[in-house]
């Protein structure tokens, strides 16, 4: 087989990763803004690919340049990065079947791992450096939404609780020489600051997968040198933005379901610290799951919000004297604040809903709320991030020991 059949067959496994990672990328990205009614599929899949570009572009190549050099001390040739990127999509392959969010990262560690230990090159500090932050990840993940659910949570829904009111957020006033944008007719200044930072969000989250995820699909190829790293990244792009402009459109509609249903505020904390802590990473080069920090702070927020009546230190030993619900953050929390009246003098209840503080009894439908999330489907996100990883190197450590390539 010649050296062009071989790059075109692995361009096409490259296409076929980067396909898989936009349809799951982007569903969890955008999933929020499109479920909230703020943007269409279609421009989400637009935005998402531009931001994705961009992720890729600046911050990605620090993750490119671990995969593709520091994890095997020698260039993967052409030959073992076609078999490499063929590991990665039968991950994200398993993945699917088990209906979970793919650990991309993780799977294509894993694949070139394989490949180190099949021909004596793997870089154990470098492995090591990344499987250590693969352990840590999880924890400043729950720590950080512990902190915010239990601290900063219901003060902050109170402020910056976001609606949607009916009709459209701007409309156009035609009645000047040059038609101006104006609020809809139930806009509020609320609303439209509220729908920008949700945009805003949106874009940072695109950034940070196309930082952890572009990368992945293109790296063993851009290692043995016969693609550049410009076209790489172009290359990954086009992939990731066509499954988010095709087989994302339904994920955008279940992103989160199976976790959690919670408000739209949670959404955009999680996605915040979610983004934030892989872009970081992504930044000094750890190749990191979004999915991973997504999940353990979506555990964390909940976990923190339903432990406001006792003291953490309990908690945190399980010496809860307090049912702990999980479904903190899915009930209505808003407590109405008793005032007296000037002219009767008599106590009253107003609208206006305050944070009880730490260590009160939380209402009832906050101690009787449904699920915050699935333990089952904890369960599996966790065991799929250690399976994962270890199925594609076993299966990449074998098949390169059965047909030996020059690394």
């Amino acid at each position: 087989m010649s050296l062009t059949t071989i790059l075109l067959v692995g361009i096409v496994a490259s296409i076929f990763v980067g396909f898989n990672i936009g349809g799951s990328s982007t569903g969890i990205a955008w999933g929020p803004s499109v479920g909230a009614g703020i943007i269409s599929k279609t421009v989400a899949a637009g935005l998402m690919t531009f931001f994705v570009f961009l992720g890729g572009w600046t911050v990605g190549r620090n993750v490119m340049d671990t995969l593709a050099g520091d994890i095997i001390t020698i260039p993967i040739s052409l030959e073992a990065g076609v078999g490499v990127l063929f590991f990665i999509g039968l991950g994200i392959l398993i993945a699917n079947v088990f209906g979970v969010p793919v650990p991309t990262s993780m799977t294509t560690v894993g694949s070139i791992a394989g490949l180190g230990l099949a021909t004596g090159t793997l870089n154990f500090e470098t492995i090591g450096w990344i499987v250590a932050w693969w352990i840590v990840t999880p924890v400043i993940g729950f720590w950080v939404g512990g902190t915010i659910g239990r601290y900063l949570y219901p003060e902050l829904n109170r402020r910056f609780e976001i609606v949607s009111s009916e009709g459209p957020l701007l409309t156009l006033d035609r009645d000047g020489a040059v038609p101006t944008p104006i609020l809809g007719p139930n806009t509020t200044r609320q609303e439209l600051a509220g729908t920008i930072v949700v945009l805003m969000i949106g874009c940072y989250m695109a950034f940070s997968a196309g930082a952890s995820n572009v990368p992945n699909a293109v790296a063993p190829l851009v290692s043995s040198g016969a693609l550049e790293a410009n076209t790489a990244i172009a290359v990954a792009t086009v992939a990731i933005g066509l499954g988010g402009f095709t087989i994302a459109r339904r994920t955008m509609e279940s992103v989160g379901t199976e976790l959690s249903d919670i408000p739209l505020l949670a959404a955009l904390i999680v996605m915040t610290v979610a983004a934030t802590i892989t872009t970081a990473l992504s930044w000094i080069g750890i190749p990191i799951s979004l999915v991973m920090a997504m999940v353990m702070t979506i555990v964390g927020l909940g976990w923190g919000r339903a432990t406001r009546p006792i003291r953490a230190r309990d908690a945190l030993r399980g010496q809860a004297d307090a049912d702990i619900a999980p479904g903190a953050l899915t009930a209505e929390t808003e407590t109405p604040v008793r005032t007296i009246d000037e002219d009767t003098n008599e106590p009253s209840e107003t609208d206006t809903p305050t944070a009880r503080n730490i260590g009160e009894e939380e209402p009832r439908e906050v101690r009787e709320a449904g699920n915050l999330f699935n333990p089952r489907a904890v369960i599996k996100y966790i065991s799929m991030w250690i399976i994962g990883p270890t199925v594609s190197m076993g299966l990449s450590y074998a098949f390169f020991v059965a047909i030996p390539v020059v690394g």
